[in-house]
């Protein structure tokens, strides 16, 4: 017999009503309602370009992340829908594929994106926190036009990879 917690989860394992109760919290971006569910040593990581998405880039420690929400967040981004595509919970495992759609606050442009989050908890407490956003889109819309690239014929910028 598997031991269990005493919500019936797996003792290993993440319940289902802890990821959605922080997913209300991340998405209220309330850093008081974030706080509660991140270990002190998390590392939270979101891919992208960090010089046009200023909230994309590396945290380490609950301090940094919970600044993150304090400080930059609400200066850059105000989000407006948080649209789940994709959820699975995997032991103390979460992936999700999110539509995410805000107010870039310097210009009150409406910035949508999609975003791969993937999150380990220890003890119901993220220790983990991997984000992968659709940045060339992104960072297109964050700047406020298309970014041109190179063709393959172009050598001048053999440095340059599209796909």
């Amino acid at each position: 017999m598997r031991k269990t917690r005493g919500d019936g989860v797996p003792a290993n394992s993440v319940s289902p009503s802890v990821v959605q109760a922080f997913y209300q919290a991340y998405f209220s971006r309330d850093p008081v309602r974030i706080a509660p569910f991140l270990a002190d040593d998390v590392e939270w990581v979101s891919a992208g370009p960090a010089e046009i998405i200023p909230f994309c880039g590396e945290r380490h420690g609950k301090t940094a992340v919970i600044k993150l929400f304090e400080r930059l967040v609400p200066q850059v981004f105000e989000a407006r829908a948080f649209e789940p595509e994709e959820l699975v919970i995997d032991g103390n495992c979460v992936a999700m594929f999110v539509k995410i759609t805000g107010i870039q606050c310097s210009t009150g442009r409406t910035i949508g994106y999609c975003a791969a989050q993937f999150i380990r908890f220890e003890d119901d407490k993220i220790v983990s926190y991997r984000s992968v956003v659709d940045s060339f889109d992104a960072a297109e819309q964050w700047i406020g036009h298309r970014i041109e690239m190179p063709s393959a014929q172009d050598t001048r910028h053999a440095d340059v990879v599209t796909v």
